[in-house]
């Protein structure tokens, strides 16, 4: 009993004040330091006057606190000051000294309060100090590494716990789940499986971790199983499984099966719908994704940047721009994310001149674009041809870093398309770690600008720093040989798809071997390679159909496309243009009759400019000039220079130099710029011997400053060269 007859505190609520009072004046000081305020506790005194306790009181002989806990309110009170990571490793090196750390829900408290700051090392550190962990620090520091994405290890967590206790629970095995499902770890995940069912009990959060995990390594099956033993489904758990449908290529049965949480009266969530409308996208399914759009509005659902971007891409997927920009004009606040997929979606639609005014509006300026942004504007350049604008644009990914793959291989394209095969070069030195994309984008930039020769050189250097090609370094090389009339390289490039088995299982690989063999004049080689291959694109059909007509063999081109009817395939613009143009060469007047009447009545296209060409040089080779120009003026479209061209070379061909004179006229009105037109003019005057008027031309030539490139051909010759074929042949 004290003097005033009350009770003395006992030792233990004493050393705990004492602790307290000590802690608090740390705290304190700590404050002061870190804050540069000062902090007072005007209780201290009053509570060591109250217990009739000294300022120094030493309760060492009495207690040993080394090996006490502190209770939970001191926990509480003293964590909640840290609000900092230097305070909290300011308190945790004052435990360490007074010897506190020992106390396990002391150091659990610092593993969670490490976690919370993202020092996961540091939370790893204080764990691994817990001689004997419970299952509450087990499941603190598995919680922390899911919180921070640390996927990988949190299965080695959790094996080790199953080694040291027999303990867990719904949240352990749900986070376990996720970790399984993120590192599409399978086997791991069906023994998660296992111990859930020995345990028993799982909530709807551990099903619908199930129905994910199996989703995601790809077993549908298992997923759909485990879904249906959920007997407890919420929204969360049809998502997840009409998710897993969508993510392996099912997406018509996560439509069914939305049909089916409709029947169960489950209400959709914007996940739900967002997966729905990914898989309409999918699908190519327009009306339904429609019907989604309008039950969105019906429901009163709002449309947030998820759900904005996902219907975004559902109609540019479906070439449905406008619909896209409606969408996309109903949102409010513009993000980044609807932004760019706006501008990808013009991009993709052949809208290049909307995406760039998109790009440039004075609304979205203080929006930065991402990499997918910048490079989906570098394509919209490179369609335009508008080269001031996309070195702009380079300029401005150069200010905000922009160094990833995309917008560096988008960089290189845009060079190549304008022509600028320096300035791709020059882009493509500077990527440091050039995998087969960046590779890919030089030899087919090269390929497609008459480099031919170097696009084969870049290949050598590409298989001699040990990338190895694909499919579309293969398409790019061979064309690169047909442009070269290399014969012996390509058939080394055809060993080496055999053997990679490319040939067989891309489309496009098969066809560009077929029209290199076609352009080389092998035409027994491209129909051996057309016959062998399983899938053929209409591309495929044309180029076999062009490959006979190049060199002569009509029936064989109408032999093809015979078969290709046969097939059920409709013929498109492309395949039309390659049948009427060998029938030109081949002079196959009434099948070329038969074959544009079919264009407007049995399929309903519109003939293009390409068509009419093919049929005045069809009548012009075959000297029905009269019938060929009545063909031009009754034509509904405009004639461009390239049909003047046909109807010219009929007229040198049977000397009606009357009739060239006037295609030439109108040449010239189409083009006064271009001088191979001029040389046109000159042959057919020198057909005739009207040397005076050569001259003339000649003489109008040089006032203008035009000067034609000389032709050349190509045959591959057994001779040395700078660059050796066989160099690139080996490496094929």
């Amino acid at each position: 009993m004290n003097k005033n007859g009350g009770e003395q505190p006992p030792k233990l609520i004493l050393y705990y004040i004492y602790v307290y009072t000590k802690m608090v004046k740390l705290i304190s000081q700590l404050h002061k330091n870190i804050c540069k305020k000062p902090f007072y506790f005007g209780w201290i005194n009053h509570s060591c006057a109250t217990h009739q306790l000294p300022l120094d009181y030493p309760p060492q002989a009495h207690v040993h606190h080394q090996n006490m806990p502190l209770p939970p309110i001191l926990h509480n009170f003293f964590y909640s000051l840290c609000d900092n990571i230097n305070t909290l490793m300011e308190m945790h090196a004052y435990l360490v000294v007074q010897g506190l750390t020992r106390d396990l829900s002391c150091s659990t408290k610092l593993v969670s309060l490490y976690g919370s700051f993202g020092r996961l090392d540091l939370a790893r550190l204080v764990f691994d100090t817990i001689p004997h962990p419970d299952f509450l620090s087990w499941k603190v520091i598995i919680r922390w590494y899911f919180l921070n994405s640390e996927f990988r290890d949190i299965v080695g967590f959790y094996n080790r716990m199953r080694v040291c206790l027999k303990e867990c629970d719904n949240v352990v095995f749900s986070h376990v789940l996720k970790a399984c499902s993120e590192s599409r770890n399978f086997d791991e995940g069906r023994k998660v499986h296992c111990q859930i069912v020995k345990f028993g009990n799982p909530d709807s959060f551990v099903f619908t971790g199930l129905v994910d995990m199996y989703a995601k390594c790809g077993e549908i099956e298992c997923s759909r199983s485990v879904f249906d033993e959920n007997l407890d489904r919420n929204v969360f758990s049809w998502s997840s499984m009409i998710a897993g449908y969508v993510q392996n290529n099912l997406a018509q049965d996560g439509l069914v099966l939305f049909n089916r949480m409709r029947e169960e009266l489950i209400e959709a969530n914007q996940i739900t719908l967002g997966i729905l409308v990914h898989a309409c996208k999918k699908l190519g399914a327009l009306h339904q994704g429609k019907w989604l759009h309008g039950y969105l509005i019906k429901c009163g659902i709002e449309l947030g940047s998820y759900l904005v971007t996902a219907l975004l891409d559902l109609y540019a997927k479906c070439g449905v721009v406008r619909d896209a920009r409606s969408v996309f004009d109903e949102l409010h606040g513009i993000d980044i994310v609807s932004w760019t997929a706006m501008i990808v979606g013009y991009t993709q639609n052949g809208c290049p001149e909307e995406a760039l005014k998109l790009f440039l509006q004075k609304e979205q300026v203080a929006v930065l674009p991402n990499d997918v942004t910048i490079a989906s504007v570098f394509s919209s350049c490179s369609q335009l041809l508008n080269l001031n604008l996309g070195r702009s644009i380079h300029g401005l990914s150069i200010k905000l870093g922009s160094r990833d793959s995309i917008v560096t291989n988008s960089l290189v394209d845009f060079y190549a398309k304008c022509q600028m095969n320096r300035d791709a070069r020059y882009v493509f030195e500077t990527i440091s770690d050039r995998d087969v994309v960046a590779w890919n984008s030089i030899i087919s930039a090269f390929s497609q600008n008459g480099s031919a020769y170097e696009a084969l050189e870049l290949f050598h250097q590409m298989r001699m720093g040990s990338v190895l090609p694909d499919a579309v370094t293969l398409v790019s090389v061979l064309s690169a040989c047909a442009s070269l009339n290399a014969l012996q390289v390509g058939s080394s490039f055809h060993a080496y798809a055999v053997k990679r088995g490319l040939l067989s299982s891309n489309v496009y690989v098969g066809t560009a071997l077929l029209t290199f063999y076609a352009k080389c004049g092998d035409a027994e080689s491209a129909r051996v390679i057309f016959d062998g291959m399983d899938q053929k694109s209409t591309v495929t059909w044309s180029a076999m159909i062009s490959g006979y007509g190049i060199q002569g063999n009509g029936r064989g081109s109408l032999s093809i496309f015979g078969d290709m009817l046969k097939a059920e395939l409709k013929p498109n613009e492309e395949i039309f243009t390659s049948i009427l143009s060998a029938c030109s060469h081949t002079g196959m007047i009434g099948e070329g009759w038969r074959l544009f009447t079919m264009i407007c009545q049995d399929y309903n296209l519109v003939p293009s400019t390409k068509h009419y060409t093919c049929m005045v040089d069809l009548l012009a080779r075959a000297g029905r000039l009269k019938e060929a120009l009545d063909f031009i003026q009754k034509m509904p479209v405009k004639p461009d220079v390239s049909l003047f061209g046909a109807f010219l070379h009929g007229c040198g061909l049977h000397s009606r130099f009357d009739l060239g004179e006037l295609a030439i006229k109108r040449m010239l009105e189409l083009h006064p710029g271009e001088a191979c037109y001029y040389v046109l003019m000159c042959n057919l005057y020198a057909s005739d011997a009207s040397w005076s008027k050569v001259k003339q031309v000649r003489e109008l030539m040089k006032q203008r400053g035009l000067m034609k490139t000389p032709g050349c051909s190509l045959m591959e010759m057994d001779v040395d060269h700078d660059f050796s074929f066989s160099r690139a042949a080996s490496l094929a």
